[in-house]
């Protein structure tokens, strides 16, 4: 006698169970793309950048060309896959928006002396994306890159003090008003002191954000916590290099470099 196999009957459940299986795998493979477009837009911001005020000079545009279009073509291969609801889902996505943040936040201080605003820095990532929907960028990545920012500022600080024996600063320029006016008064044209340096912009840039309270217990604000300990002491080591290229530095041989490797007692009070 043939014996017939029991045949299951197919669940109910089981289109559904289906579904949310294709739904995982499209999840997976979305958090996969962003994790790497978030690792090469983080690589490529990292390797950008290096006279204060003055457009870059050609070779170093040149060389930044290949990093920005990495970071074009990664935020263009991600844009769709971070919209709507999807935005919010994907806390990878902020290691590379904080990196660029940090580059394109440098780069533009050392053309224009001046802190990229959160509109600006949005109207860049639209632009990288081209024709595709806008990768967001919220303003805690923006907040937080500028944290990072200073620690490049100071490492720029203390390579030109190394290099040329002083701080930079911007050349004193008229402005194109001033230039264009020709009834100008004798005390319009009175110096109104020296020009800002970088540290002068560092101790602004510092006070702002110790005036900036996150939520507290949010990740946000144990992660701005974090940076502005790694902030204040890049500005200490700007200000004890300077004190000691300004106190000792005409003892020292040709080709000095500051020692920013100094404990933390502070030889100079920060304000």
């Amino acid at each position: 006698m043939a014996h017939t196999k029991n045949q299951q009957p197919a669940s109910p459940f089981m289109p559904m169970f289906e579904a949310f299986r294709t739904e995982l795998d499209e999840h997976h493979d979305r958090r996969e793309r962003i994790v790497k477009a978030s690792r090469d837009i983080t690589a490529a911001s990292k390797k950008m950048v290096r006279t204060l005020g003055t457009a870059l000079p050609h070779f170093v545009e040149k060389s930044n060309a290949q990093y920005w279009k990495t970071i074009e073509t990664q935020f263009q291969s991600i844009s769709s896959d971070v919209q709507g609801l999807n935005a919010y889902r994907y806390p990878q996505l902020t290691w590379g928006n904080q990196e660029f943040m940090e580059a394109l936040s440098f780069q533009h201080y050392l053309e224009t002396q001046t802190l990229i605003s959160y509109d600006d820095s949005k109207a860049r990532v639209a632009a990288l994306c081209g024709d595709q929907p806008t990768v967001p960028l919220t303003p805690e990545d923006y907040v937080l890159g500028i944290y990072d920012m200073i620690g490049e500022l100071m490492r720029f600080s203390i390579t030109a003090m190394a290099t040329t024996g002083k701080l930079p600063a911007a050349s004193p320029k008229r402005s194109q008003a001033d230039e264009a006016s020709t009834d100008k008064m004798d005390v319009d044209e009175q110096s109104t002191g020296p020009p800002r340096n970088v540290l002068d912009d560092l101790r602004d840039i510092r006070l702002r954000l110790e005036m900036f309270e996150p939520s507290q217990g949010s990740k946000f604000a144990h992660d701005a916590e974090k940076k502005g300990e790694v902030m204040r002491e890049c500005v200490n080591k700007v200000e004890n290099a300077l004190y000691s290229l300004t106190v000792r530095g005409k003892e020292r041989p040709k080709g000095w470099s500051p020692d920013v490797r100094e404990d933390r007692r502070t030889e100079v009070q920060s304000y």
